[in-house]
Formats: C-alpha cells, structure tokens, sequence
C-alpha cells in the first residue's frame, strides 16, 4: 500500500494528487484569494488547472504558488500581508486530533521559504506561525532550521507554548530526524530533545502523537537517549498516565523490532526468563498468493509478560538477503501453563513493497526481543 504525505495507507489505484487538486479545491482557493481586492479569481482558477495535469503531487503545490504569486505584490512584507489577509478561518482550537488542514493551504509556506528565507527571516516565520494554524507547515520550517538554526530554535522555544495546538505539534513535528517527504535537516537530531521535554504533557494527541513520532524516529540514531528521556517523563508524572504509556509504545516500537533491550526493559518485557518455544508452519510448502498459518507454543516456569513477533526472511533469486518483521501478540504466559499464539499470514502475489519468489523462506520468532525459534517452509 502507498503511502501519502501525512503517512496514511493509499488503495491501489488511488490517485491523491487528484483528490486534493481539483476545480474543486483550486475554485476554493480562487475564492479565498479573491477578497485581496486586485486579485483575478477567475484567471488564477484558469491558470491553476491548466498547469495541473502533467504535474506530481509535490509539483502541484509548487504549481498553485506561482500562480498566486503572480497577483501579489513583489515585496516580501506585502506579499505576507496578502497571504494572510486571503488565509480562511484557523482550524478549530478546540480538537485535540485528525485536523491535518487541506494541502492547497500550503501555498504560505512555500512563498515564505521562496522569499523569506534570506532578508526576511522574522517576518517569514511570523507567516508560518500564522499558516500552519490552517495547514502544517511541517515542511517549510526546517529550510529555516538549516539556513538560521539558533535564530528558528528561538521561535520554537516560544512555541512550545502557544495557544494553538497546531503551532505546538510544528515544533516537534519540523524538527523530526526522519519526517516522511521532507528535506533533511543539518540540525544534530538531540537538540530538539529539550523541546519534547515541554511538549511531551501536552493534553492534545495531535500533539503527543508527534513527539512520540519524533521519538521513534531518535531511536535510530540514539536509542538509549529516548529510553532515558521516556523514564524522565514517567518520573515526572505531567503526563496522564495512560498517554505516556500510548506515547512510549509507539515511540519505541522500532527499537522493540530491533530487540533494543533498553526498550524492551522500560515496557516490562524481560529478556533473561528460561523461555520454551516451537513454531510450526501450515502448509508447507505453501503457495504465493494463499495464506501460511503460523503457530508458536511458549511454555515457562514463571509469568511473565511477552511480546511475540516474527521475521520472515525472503528468498531471492540474486541471493541478497531481505526480511521482514511482523506483529504477532502481546500476551502474558501463566506459570506452567503453554501459551499458542496462531496467526494467518496472507502471501500477497503482488505487494506494492516487495515481490515474493519460489524457494526456501524461514520464519524466525522473536520473543521479547531475541530470536527463540525458526522452521523453513517452501514458497512455490
């Protein structure tokens, strides 16, 4: 399944470049841009869709601000003036989720960056906190971030603080270490930490989703500095309980795949319990295109709590190596008492990821974090 800008699945055949720019939503921008009293709706909607066809989705927005640009003023100051004059109403304060804006919103930020960036750095980052109450300006900040780093962590220093939840979540959001679509940013990615100190006890899981994101992300880079930082918060209690607990799994859930024992120890799944599994495969050989059950029997002498995955390693034809890690169960073994976990696991014929090829496969079981049992089984 492809993946949009906002990181959410997209079907096959499923073309969002077409769903955000259409008339539609160019007529609607033509409308917003209309109250600057010497801009020409008609001519921009004219313009706007006759650009659009041969463009990407990326290249669709760029498209939209240089056709607003060309009715607005030259100069940067005015041309921000007229920007936010023509902006339509902020996203309501009041949500706490799922209020990403709409993509033609983003026209701001690219003007900003494009004029901004260089002689008018405060005035531009005035717009993008203005912008990105109607439309993330994710994005647009981190050119900042790299042509003006101590001048733009100022800024989000402030907005750590801002009224607007979604000013709030730009601060972790655009200074992710590995923000899907984005530029890279120079910024030494445990910098930002000190901004996820204040942001973490947000009460909006627009916002705490976002840093948990930007911790998943650190864990790539630094894993033990994400263990210590989400042990701090917990010490803390700012944070209700429950959404910490939210937060810290899904900011570790790459490290957990990894089987990084610091983050397996902070979610309670020990790796020196005496631990006894088998896993079986059904049918084998199976066929590309049909299903393989996968069943893993644990047995232990104490309880204990277990985070069951599995990796398939992928044969092939050119001999590189390739797997996969899967989700299993999280569950909890009693005492003396066998544990079977099954999962039906689907053979896609087609992935949209990875091909799958005849030949011997295997299937490893991670428990907890370490590798405890693996069987063969034969794709043809």
């Amino acid at each position: 399944m492809a993946r949009g800008p906002d990181g959410k699945g997209q079907a096959q055949g499923f073309s969002l470049k077409d769903q955000l720019f259409n008339a539609e939503s160019i007529g609607d921008l033509a409308a917003e841009y209309s109250v600057l009293p010497y801009f020409d709706g008609a001519r921009f909607q004219t313009d706007a869709l006759a650009g659009m066809a041969s463009r990407g989705l990326l290249e669709r927005l760029d498209w939209l601000a240089d056709c607003v640009q060309a009715q607005l003023p030259a100069r940067f100051p005015e041309m921000a003036e007229a920007l936010e004059a023509a902006m339509p109403p902020a996203l309501s304060a009041d949500k706490t989720d799922d209020d990403f804006g709409r993509f033609i919103h983003a026209v701001p930020g690219i003007l900003a960056v494009r004029h901004g960036l260089e002689a008018h750095r405060d005035r531009a980052l005035d717009l993008l906190e203005t912008a990105t109450q109607r439309f993330s300006m994710e994005f647009y900040i981190r050119p900042f971030l790299n042509r003006w780093p101590d001048e733009t962590l100022a800024r989000l220093e402030r907005w750590v603080t801002h009224d607007h939840y979604h000013v709030r979540r730009l601060v972790s959001e655009g200074t992710r270490p590995r923000l899907p679509w984005a530029a890279n940013i120079a910024l030494d990615p445990l910098v930002p930490v000190r901004l996820l100190d204040a942001l973490h006890a947000d009460p909006t899981r627009y916002v705490t989703r976002s840093v948990a994101n930007h911790m998943n992300d650190l864990t790539r880079h630094a894993p033990d500095v994400v263990v210590d930082r989400l042990g701090v918060w917990v010490a803390e209690r700012r944070q209700d309980p429950k959404e910490l607990d939210w937060m810290t799994r899904h900011a570790l859930r790459t490290a957990v795949k990894r089987g990084e024992p610091g983050a397996l120890a902070l979610l309670g799944y020990a790796q020196d319990r005496a631990l006894s599994v088998d896993v079986s495969l059904t049918p084998n050989p199976v066929a590309i295109g049909t299903s393989l059950e996968i069943s893993v029997r644990l047995e232990s002498i104490d309880t204990l709590p277990v985070l069951v995955d599995y990796r398939i390693v992928f044969h092939r034809p050119n001999g590189r190596r390739g797997e996969k890690v899967f989700k299993l169960k999280a569950a909890k073994i009693r005492a003396g008492e066998p544990l079977v976990l099954t999962k039906v696991h689907r053979l896609k014929d087609a992935a949209s990821t990875f091909t799958l090829h005849p030949g011997p496969h295997r299937v490893i079981v991670q428990v907890n974090g370490q590798d405890r049992a693996e069987a063969e089984v034969a794709f043809v």
